[in-house]
C-alpha cells in the first residue's frame, strides 16, 4: 500500500480520483493500492516561547534562542489564550494511521517551499521514517497528475528546498518573537510586533507617506505656442520650466501676435514595443489591482481557487517563462482563448502560425513555469474569478502576439530666440496592444494627443497662431497602492546604495511572490496600515512603530533582501543552512539589544472628567480607560471591533461623546466598514454611521 498526502482535502480528492482510490474514509480515501490523505495547511508549527520556558516579557529573558526548536500541533487564539486546534489533532492522527499502514509515501503537497515545509514538519513531528517520493506538478489536470505520477522524483532531491523553508521559518521566529518582546519591554506596551519582512515593508510605506505629507509644492510656469496648418494645429512647449514668475512673464512678453517660427527639426521614427512576458504571481497581482482594484491577497486567493478548479497552472510562481515542452501545447490553448467572447474580435486577425516566443526560455523557469490556463472550460465562476481568469487568458494572448509598431514624431522650432518642442506617438500596427485595447493604455502612450495633429516640414516658417503661459506646481510621489507596493517590494534592491549588496538582491527584493500578499495582509490585520481609496497609508499605530525602529537593522530592506538571496542559495546547495542560521542568531542578538536600548517617554497619566457621573476622572491606561470614582462603573476597552482606539479617539469620545469617523472597523463576519464610535444612553459604546452623500435615499 502507498500513502499519498496532499495539502488540502480538495486536492487530495482529485488525486484520489485519478489514481483510482474511491473508498471514502474519515480523513482519507483508499483503493487501487493507495491511501490518499491530506493536511489542512500547516498542521504543525514551531512552538511558542512559553514551550521553552519563556513566560515573561522581560529584557532579562532576551534574546530567546531555542536549541533545538520544537514542533507542536497548530494552535489557535481563543479567549483562554492559545490552545491546540482540535481539528488539527484529529487529522494528524488520521495521517499517522495512514503512514503506519503503508510501505512508502508520495508527497503531493503544493510543489513549492511552503508545500515542502508542510509535509516535512508533519513527517518529523510524527516520527515517520518511511521512504517518500515527490509528486511535482504545475497544474491539477488529470493529464498533469498522471504524468507526474509516472515521473515521481526521489524525496531527497528536495532536501535543500526544505532546508530553505525551515531556515526561513526559524529566522522569522527568532527575529519576530525577540524583536516584538524587546519592543514590548522597552515601551511598556504589548500592542506592537515586528517581523523580518513586514517591518521593512512598513518602513517603506511610512517613509513614502511622510515624504508625501511633508512635501512642499512649488509653483512653476510653462510657456507654449500654437502653430496652425489649415484646419489642424499643433502645440509646441518650451522645454525650460520657469521657477520665477517674473522671468516667465518676461519670456511670455517676447511673443507677439506677429511672431513666426522656423521648424528646425522634424523626425519620424518607427518604435517597436515588445509584447509583455507571461504572468508570474506578482505581475498578475499588480495588473489586477491597477485594472480591477483587487487587493493582492484577494487576487492570490482567486488564483488559488482557479488552480484548485484545474483551470490555471500553479499560481505561486515567480517565473514569467515556459519551457519548450509547455510551448508545444500553447497553440491549442490560444485557440480556446480566441473563442472566448472577450477575445473573439481580436482572434479574427490573430495568426497562430507565427507566435511570439519571447516567453519561451527553459533556463529562466524556476520551480514552476509562468501562469497559464489549462484549457479546461470554466463553468460557474464568480464575477471575481471570471475577471482573474480573463486576465490570465488575455495575458497569454498578449505574450504570444506580435509586437506593437508605433511611429514617433519629434518636431522642434525657434521662436523669438527660444526653443519649442512637440512630441507625439501614433500606433501604426497595434499588435499585442489590441488584445484588451485599454483606453488608459492609449492615454499613457500618447500623452500629448491633445496637442494637435498638424505636421510641419523642416525649414518651414509658420506664423504663431497663439501663445500661453500655464502655471503648474510640483507634485509629491503618490502614496503606495497594492500594485506599486508589490513593485517596490519586488525591486527594492535597486534602490540600495551599496553596489555589491544591490547586485545581490536586485532580482529578489523582499519577500517572495508567494508571501508578499500575506505580508501586506498582516500589516492590515495588525492595524499598522489602512486604505484610503486605492492608496495605502500608515495608521497612527504604524507611524509610531516606524518612528521607534526606523534606522535600525530590523527595518532595513537591504538586509532582508540579502536574506532572501541566502535562502535561494540554500535551495541551490551553495550555502549551508547552519551558516545562515548562525548569522540569524547573531543578527537577532544585535536587533534585540538595539530595541531594548530605545528610550520611550513615560506614558502620561491623562484624565478627563467622567461624562457618566460628572464628578470622577476617567484615567486612560494602555488597555482600558475607566472612571476612578467608586460606584460609577464607566469602562471603555481600547480594543473595539478589531480596531485599537487611539488616545485621540478616546479624547474625542470623552470630550464630545463621539469619535470622528474611524475607518476599517470589522464586524463578526469580517466585513470592513467606516463609522464613528459613540456612547449610548447607558454609556456603552455604539456605532454611528455617516449619512450617505447625494441627498435622500430611495
Amino acid at each position: 500500500m502507498i500513502a499519498i498526502i496532499a495539502e488540502k482535502p480538495s486536492v487530495g480528492q482529485e488525486i484520489a480520483r485519478v489514481v483510482g482510490a474511491t473508498e471514502k474514509k474519515d480523513g482519507y480515501i483508499t483503493g487501487n493500492g493507495y491511501m490518499v490523505t491530506w493536511a489542512l495547511g500547516h498542521l504543525v508549527s514551531l512552538a511558542l516561547p512559553g514551550t521553552y520556558g519563556y513566560t515573561r516579557t522581560t529584557a532579562e529573558d532576551l534574546p530567546m534562542i531555542p536549541e533545538p526548536f520544537r514542533l507542536v500541533e497548530r494552535q489557535i487564539r481563543t479567549d483562554r489564550g492559545m490552545v491546540t486546534d482540535i481539528t488539527v489533532g484529529r487529522q494528524l492522527k488520521v495521517i499517522d494511521g495512514v503512514f503506519s499502514e503503508c510501505d512508502s509515501i508520495i508527497v503531493a503537497t503544493d510543489a513549492g517551499r511552503e508545500g515542502e515545509l508542510i509535509f516535512r514538519w508533519i513527517y518529523s513531528y510524527l516520527g515517520c521514517t518511511k521512504p517518500f517520493k515527490r509528486l511535482w506538478i504545475s497544474s491539477l489536470t488529470d493529464e498533469a497528475i498522471r504524468k507526474g505520477m509516472a515521473g515521481l522524483r526521489e524525496g531527497y532531491e528536495y532536501d535543500s528546498l526544505y532546508a530553505a523553508a525551515d531556515s526561513r521559518a526559524k529566522a522569522d521566529w527568532l527575529v519576530g518573537m525577540n524583536a516584538s518582546r524587546a519592543l514590548a519591554a522597552a515601551s511598556g506596551s504589548a500592542n506592537n510586533s515586528i517581523g523580518r519582512v513586514q517591518t521593512p515593508t512598513l518602513a517603506m510605506i511610512c517613509a513614502r507617506f511622510k515624504e508625501n505629507r511633508n512635501f512642499v509644492s512649488t509653483p512653476y510656469w510653462q510657456l507654449h505656442i500654437t502653430l496652425k496648418q489649415g484646419e489642424a494645429h499643433r502645440l509646441f512647449i518650451h522645454p525650460e520650466h520657469f521657477g520665477d514668475k517674473e522671468a516667465a512673464e518676461t519670456a511670455y512678453g517676447r511673443l507677439t501676435p506677429g511672431s513666426a517660427v522656423t521648424i528646425t527639426k522634424a523626425e519620424r521614427d518607427t518604435v517597436f514595443q515588445q509584447a509583455p512576458l507571461l504572468y508570474d504571481l506578482t505581475s498578475l497581482q499588480k495588473d489586477c489591482n491597477i485594472h480591477h482594484d483587487l487587493p493582492a491577497d484577494k487576487t492570490l486567493s482567486i488564483a488559488q481557487s482557479l488552480y484548485e478548479k484545474k483551470l490555471v497552472s500553479y499560481p505561486r510562481t515567480g517565473s514569467r517563462y515556459i519551457p519548450e515542452d509547455v510551448m508545444a501545447h500553447i497553440p491549442a490553448l490560444l485557440e480556446k482563448i480566441i473563442a472566448m467572447p472577450r477575445f473573439r474580435e481580436y482572434g479574427r486577425t490573430f495568426d497562430l502560425s507565427g507566435l511570439n516566443t519571447r516567453s519561451v526560455d527553459a533556463t529562466k523557469v524556476t520551480d514552476h513555469h509562468a501562469l497559464i490556463i489549462t484549457g479546461i472550460v470554466p463553468e460557474g465562476l464568480s464575477e471575481a474569478e471570471a475577471v482573474v481568469y480573463e486576465m490570465i487568458a488575455g495575458r497569454m494572448l498578449e505574450a504570444f502576439s506580435p509586437r506593437c509598431e508605433k511611429e514617433s514624431l519629434k518636431m522642434e522650432c525657434v521662436c523669438e530666440g527660444m526653443d519649442f518642442r512637440s512630441q507625439s506617438t501614433v500606433i501604426v500596427i497595434p499588435g499585442w496592444r489590441a488584445v484588451f485595447s485599454r483606453k488608459e493604455d492609449r492615454e499613457k502612450d500618447e500623452p500629448e494627443a491633445g496637442g494637435g495633429t498638424a505636421v510641419f516640414a523642416e525649414g518651414e516658417e509658420i506664423p504663431v497662431m497663439g501663445h500661453g503661459l500655464a502655471q503648474k506646481k510640483t507634485m509629491p510621489r503618490p502614496l503606495y497602492t497594492d500594485a506599486t507596493l508589490l513593485s517596490v517590494m519586488e525591486n527594492c534592491g535597486k534602490e540600495i546604495a551599496d553596489e555589491q549588496a544591490r547586485e545581490a538582491v536586485k532580482e529578489l527584493g523582499i519577500g517572495t511572490p508567494a508571501t508578499r500578499a500575506a505580508i501586506i495582509t498582516t500589516l492590515f490585520k495588525r492595524d499598522y496600515i489602512e486604505r484610503s481609496g486605492k492608496s495605502i497609508r500608515p495608521t497612527e499605530k504604524g507611524l509610531y512603530l516606524y518612528e521607534s525602529v526606523k534606522g535600525m537593522m530590523v527595518a532595513d530592506a537591504e538586509l532582508t533582501g540579502t536574506w532572501e538571496k541566502a535562502l535561494a542559495q540554500i535551495e541551490e546547495h551553495t550555502l549551508d543552512p547552519e551558516s545562515f542560521m548562525l548569522s540569524i542568531r547573531e543578527y537577532t542578538g544585535k536587533v534585540t539589544g538595539e530595541i531594548l536600548r530605545l528610550k520611550f517617554p513615560e506614558p502620561s497619566s491623562r484624565a478627563f472628567t467622567c461624562p457618566k457621573c460628572g464628578t470622577g476622572n476617567v484615567v486612560v491606561k494602555s488597555k482600558v480607560a475607566k472612571c476612578d470614582r467608586e460606584g460609577c462603573g464607566l469602562l471603555v476597552f481600547r480594543r473595539f471591533l478589531n480596531k485599537e482606539l487611539t488616545d485621540q479617539h478616546l479624547e474625542q469620545l470623552f470630550s464630545s461623546g463621539s469619535t470622528r469617523l474611524i475607518k476599517g472597523l470589522k464586524g463578526k463576519k469580517g466585513v470592513s466598514f467606516d463609522a464613528t464610535v459613540a456612547f449610548d444612553t447607558d454609556f456603552n459604546l455604539k456605532l454611528s454611521f455617516p449619512k450617505p452623500k447625494g441627498g435622500k435615499g430611495k
